[in-house]
């Protein structure tokens, strides 16, 4: 996400770490080579010279210049003001006692927002919500069935009257359903254009008089910097939009959009979107973001998805083998799942601090292949290889090279890194008395490093 920006600052703030002093002269050479990874990155240029005016008056006072540790000021300066751009607006959607809530979402043709539509309903339901969805787009050929099969994949109601093809008329008949059946929550998916015309504001007019809706999301397209926030600004002056979701976020090299957004349109970011399942939509929050961006990592993020795929009692009866020296290659298995579980590696390895940095793994991507390859090796093998691994002689891993589709120096790598990490887990689990592999609990953030025992 943002790779060519993000490695841009990086390498910026490298160029400055470790100076016991700055001069006046450095601070306006970073200076510049911030300004130009902004407009490279398709930021705003307005947005850009207010930002880089900051970042000058706050840098260059004396008290900075002649700290102790002057280049981890102005990093920080950096890091404020960019949080500064996103204003203090949460993530998510804002707190409502309307029943049902109504959720318009807006956006021009090809911008994702149906399948957005079915995320943003999976995620309402997975927070004890009961959405119900209606397209009101009865001109784009298939479009009300592409949201039918989106919603039965997220697993949530549908309201499609058959025969009404009136935008209006469908919006009216899916709040009457709501409340008669209880669904608290109502999105409405409304039609695109590939451009902003009138007849599509007066569609849209109609229907959020008929709806009344609490929330009006933008849908844009991260990738198209900002042709974005142009018609995310004509929309917000028409409509009145409440938030903007951006979609493909992770595809986008450059970050201009996220960056211009609240500054140009003066809306917030409520949810960004980073694949193709309906599990990749997230709140927006400007903190993790930044700091993923500037290679600090993202620990909180990494523990939610923790949390959502380890069992609590499942990571005890782990941690209490570990401390005994019983990590076998099924333990090993397991873990291997639960990580896949948590997402594309690339993502995860982002969260963790410091790895967006490692320039030696520039141009490396984590090999999810690997993993199966791992998982294939070891599910070869006999329950009893699997649980002791010292018995697994030259032809049993013959063998298990064989069942498995690789080499036997594919074998012997697994074995040998799997040996190193026993005896790295049992030195682990007797030096400390915290929790090695137990999963965090809900609202109790725990430091990272439990997380990489």
């Amino acid at each position: 996400m943002f790779e060519s920006l993000s490695n841009r600052l990086q390498d910026v703030f490298q160029s400055i770490k470790g100076e016991t002093r700055l001069t006046e002269a450095t601070v306006e050479n970073v200076l510049r080579e911030i300004r130009l990874a902004l407009l490279e990155a398709d930021v705003n240029f307005k947005v850009v010279k207010a930002f880089v005016d900051r970042v000058r008056d706050r840098a260059m006072d004396q008290a900075v210049l002649k700290s102790l540790t002057p280049s981890q000021q102005v990093i920080k300066i950096v890091r404020d003001e960019l949080l500064a751009l996103f204003g203090d607006a949460k993530g998510g959607l804002t707190d409502t006692s309307a029943r049902p809530r109504v959720i318009l979402m807006l956006g021009l043709q090809g911008s994702g927002k149906t399948t957005t539509t079915g995320k943003l309903a999976k995620w309402l339901a997975k927070q004890g919500r009961h959405p119900i969805v209606v397209s009101t787009d009865v001109r784009r050929p298939a479009a009300i069935q592409q949201l039918a099969i989106v919603a039965q994949q997220a697993g949530v109601r549908v309201h499609d009257p058959v025969g009404n093809m009136d935008p209006v008329s469908r919006t009216k008949s899916a709040l009457a359903e709501a409340k008669a059946v209880g669904n608290d929550v109502v999105i409405v998916d409304t039609a695109g254009r590939l451009h902003i015309d009138d007849e599509l504001m007066k569609e849209l007019v109609a229907i959020r008089e008929v709806a009344g809706p609490t929330d009006l999301l933008y849908v844009a397209d991260a990738m198209t910097g900002q042709d974005a926030i142009k018609s995310a600004g004509e929309f917000n002056a028409q409509m009145g939009i409440t938030g903007v979701v951006l979609t493909k976020i992770d595809g986008d090299a450059r970050g201009g959009a996220a960056l211009s957004v609240v500054s140009v349109v003066g809306v917030p970011i409520a949810f960004v979107g980073s694949g193709e399942k309906l599990e990749d939509l997230e709140p927006f929050h400007a903190d993790r973001f930044v700091s993923r961006m500037l290679g600090m990592g993202d620990v909180l993020s990494l523990i939610e998805k923790a949390e959502e795929v380890i069992d609590q009692g499942d990571a005890e009866k782990l941690e209490a083998k570990i401390r005994k020296g019983g990590f076998t290659l099924e333990d090993f298995r397991d873990q291997l799942r639960m990580l896949k579980r948590m997402g594309p590696l690339e993502k995860i390895m982002g969260m963790l601090p410091g790895m967006g940095g490692m320039k030696e793994l520039a141009g490396q991507r984590p090999d999810e292949k690997q993993l199966s390859r791992i998982e294939a090796i070891i599910n070869s093998m006999t329950p009893a290889e699997r649980k002791q691994a010292d018995i697994l002689d030259g032809s049993r891993r013959k063998r298990v090279a064989k069942g498995s589709g690789t080499t036997v120096e594919d074998v012997n790598r697994l074995l040998k890194q799997f040996v190193e990490m026993q005896r790295m887990l049992k030195m682990v689990g007797q030096m400390t008395g915290e929790p090695i592999a137990a999963a965090p609990k809900k609202k109790k953030k725990k430091s990272p490093f439990s997380l990489m025992r």
